[in-house]
């Protein structure tokens, strides 16, 4: 039987309050005003006008590409990073916690701020990174300059600055795994790697499920950092549909910039959920 909640029904009323005017009201008013060329003092329908003009923007084709590459570059290497760097620090090392701190850090770090210190670090003539590879007889290419490096580029950044979360997960994961199973493997004589891939691995799915899923909707919604490392340069081939639609936002083009964040959100919508449910029913089938 459905078990009652202790709470009476109006307990639910502030949150719910905040939810629709935070979320909803917002949402709702985002798909009516993509139908529209608006401005702050008027507004007119005009029907799907404006997607049809936004999927004719030459970036956008480009942009979603990218936005591609960036989500699973990213989202891959923080579920891989994040899952070694838990490993390592739940287990028998000196400087544990402050190492758990400083590998969390990045994560309390202004985006902004990261994005620009990483700008002046990787300078190519005068930024500290070509700089000591110059020490060591490498030139360093031009991190942020060359079409061919600025999106991996940036995409490093991002994994710097957020696979302190993922670590963080797994962490929580890791250490809810019973001791026994751990106990019970060293009797056998099982070696650490055979303990890592049959009891950390998959009894730390569900920690895996969430870092995947988090990092991929960042990595699809992803902005700041890139606004603040290349504004989508250079050329456009660091553009991300996030950029091209804050490019039109800041042209005048309302309704197409709506329109924009409607598809955006419909992109995210449609990757994350089918990707949610198909890993949600392979745990449980586990």
């Amino acid at each position: 039987m459905r078990k009652r909640s202790p709470y009476p029904s109006w307990f639910y009323l502030p949150a719910a309050v905040v939810y629709g005017v935070l979320f909803l009201v917002p949402t709702f008013a985002s798909f009516y005003f993509s139908l529209t060329r608006w401005t702050i003092f008027d507004s007119h329908f005009i029907g799907f006008e404006n997607f049809v003009n936004f999927f004719r923007e030459p970036a956008l084709v480009s942009g979603l590409t990218h936005t591609l590459v960036y989500a699973v570059v990213t989202s891959g290497l923080k579920v891989v990073l994040g899952l070694l760097l838990a490993v390592l620090l739940t287990s028998q090392i000196i400087g544990r916690g402050y190492l758990r701190s400083v590998v969390f850090f990045p994560v309390l770090v202004s985006t902004i701020g990261v994005g620009l210190t990483f700008t002046v670090l990787m300078n190519p003539e005068r930024g500290l990174i070509n700089e000591s590879l110059a020490v060591l007889g490498v030139q360093g290419p031009g991190w942020l300059t060359d079409p061919d490096f600025a999106l991996l580029s940036v995409a490093l950044v991002d994994v710097w600055k957020g696979v302190g979360l993922a670590t963080l997960i797994y962490i929580a994961g890791i250490v809810s795994i019973p001791q026994e199973y751990f106990e019970a493997a060293r009797v056998d004589g099982a070696s650490a790697t055979a303990s890592f891939f049959r009891i950390v691995l998959p009894l730390a799915r569900p920690a895996t499920v969430t870092v995947i899923i988090l990092s991929l909707i960042g990595g699809l919604r992803s902005f700041d950092l890139i606004w603040a490392m290349t504004r989508g340069g250079p050329g456009f081939t660091s553009d991300v549909i996030a950029s091209v639609i804050y490019k039109q936002y800041q042209a005048g083009f309302y309704g197409l910039s709506t329109a924009g964040n409607v598809i955006l959100f419909l992109v995210v919508t449609a990757i994350i959920l089918p990707l949610y449910w198909f890993l949600s029913r392979k745990e449980v089938e586990l």
